[in-house]
């Protein structure tokens, strides 16, 4: 799977994707340390292990660079940022029952605010899987011969 470009400097108005997700009765908040392994546990089993373990990275930086989807208590999904590398986005998640509603959309654009806030001007999303969902999104291009990528080096078992 490739990655994929994203001009920070030009992302699209993200309002009317959280008033949407706010009317769905879904928060996108960034997540907080005393949940860490309420999380971690939510993505290893909707995720993966693999994607387990970039989350738990995220809550060693400051701020934590992961944001959740919460109805009421409940995680519905998460999204992470600066997590394997600086300046990538990923690894991130929606529940199948919750596509569809934007909560994809909202956490992705918030995740890459984060990354316009604290200075970058383009972001890389690491290995993505539907292209075509971040091309609409937020305009992300494809990056030519990025396969593996960054991820070549992971130890398979």
């Amino acid at each position: 799977m490739s990655d994929m470009l994203v001009k920070l400097y030009d992302l699209p108005d993200s309002a009317p994707i959280y008033k949407r997700c706010k009317e769905a009765g879904v928060e996108i908040r960034r997540a907080m340390t005393p949940d860490l392994r309420r999380i971690v546990k939510w993505v290893s089993e909707y995720s993966s292990d693999y994607a387990a373990g970039e989350c738990e990275s995220c809550f060693g930086k400051s701020p934590v660079s992961c944001f959740i989807a919460t109805r009421g208590s409940e995680i519905v999904g998460y999204a992470c940022y600066n997590a394997t590398a600086k300046d990538f986005f990923g690894p991130t998640r929606v529940l199948d029952s919750e596509q569809g509603k934007g909560i994809g959309a909202a956490l992705l654009l918030r995740s890459l605010e984060s990354l316009r806030e604290e200075g970058y001007g383009y972001a890389i999303i690491g290995s993505v899987g539907p292209a075509d969902f971040y091309k609409n999104v937020c305009g992300a291009t494809l990056i030519e011969d990025s396969t593996p990528g960054i991820y070549k080096d992971f130890l398979r078992g």
